[in-house]
């Protein structure tokens, strides 16, 4: 697929049953391998805060924060439609300000498309901004800005009242407008359900099985940058943390030893200009 990815792009997509691939980036160079890659979706998550910035949790991320690292993934990517993660507390304060919020995605950044976290509670504010012509993305199960209220990262939707009470969320978001819904870490057949129900809203999974309409990871996870502890929902599709530690070890070694830089990265001078200045 060449051709720019839109949100009408992912409405047929889910018509057509094709699934949508999306990955997480934060700066320019990972947006332009993904774009050439052929991803369909880039979000800048919020999840940047922990991946990027070091905190132990999306809380702390700014709009000034997201907006630095969006406009440099819009740089990156001339094909992929990217989705811009709302911070937390950037929706939830009043309507104006939501809307204040998610337009200044679009003015200032290149994003064609912004993600909310919540159901019913936030309808209004996504209704709000799909009426501002804002494409946006909804987001339910683990939702990381309300980690503290659900006691943890954990799965959603095992029982049977928070189940329906997903469904209901999911219906509502898709009347409401969004074009598209992450589920995060809810069990594989209430994924399904979910995504059976849906008649445009495409679904879009992390830990939620395979049976959605898409799927998304981040993009640091899949290439094995981290040593520490990996998610059930991952799967590594490469070990760069090893690659990137040996390279950078040979680096020190070899300019300790001085094989590095060899003649073939240096750039020579003639002998008659080098005798004029000893």
């Amino acid at each position: 697929m060449s051709e720019k990815v839109t949100t009408a792009t992912i409405r047929k997509m889910k018509a057509e049953g094709t699934p949508i691939t999306m990955l997480t980036a934060y700066d320019y160079s990972m947006a332009k391998i993904l774009d050439e890659a052929g991803i369909d979706m880039i979000l800048v998550g919020d999840s940047l805060g922990n991946v990027v910035l070091g905190y132990d949790s999306t809380l702390p991320v700014t709009m000034d924060d997201m907006v630095h690292h969006v406009k440099a993934v819009c740089r990156g990517a001339s094909r992929a439609l990217v989705v811009a993660d709302m911070p937390f507390m950037s929706y939830q304060v009043s309507l104006e300000e939501a809307l204040r919020n998610a337009g200044r995605f679009m003015k200032e950044t290149g994003a064609k498309a912004v993600k909310l976290e919540g159901g019913r509670e936030i309808i209004e504010t996504i209704r709000a901004i799909v009426n501002a012509g804002i494409p946006v993305v909804g987001h339910l199960g683990l939702t990381p800005q309300y980690v503290h209220q659900l006691g943890g990262y954990r799965v959603q939707g095992k029982a049977t009242a928070a189940a329906e009470k997903m469904i209901d969320d999911a219906l509502a978001l898709e009347e409401a407008g969004v074009f598209a819904i992450v589920l995060e870490c809810v069990p594989s057949p209430l994924g399904r359900l979910i995504t059976e129900k849906l008649k445009v809203a495409a679904t879009i999974g992390i830990g939620a099985g395979p049976h959605c309409d898409g799927q998304v990871l981040v993009v640091n996870d899949l290439l094995g940058l981290y040593p520490g502890h990996t998610p059930r929902f991952v799967k590594k599709y490469a070990n760069l943390h090893e690659q990137v530690n040996g390279a950078i070890k040979q680096y020190i070694d070899e300019v300790r030893e001085r094989s590095f830089p060899g003649p073939e990265h240096c750039f020579p001078m003639s002998d008659e200009v080098l005798k004029k200045l000893y």
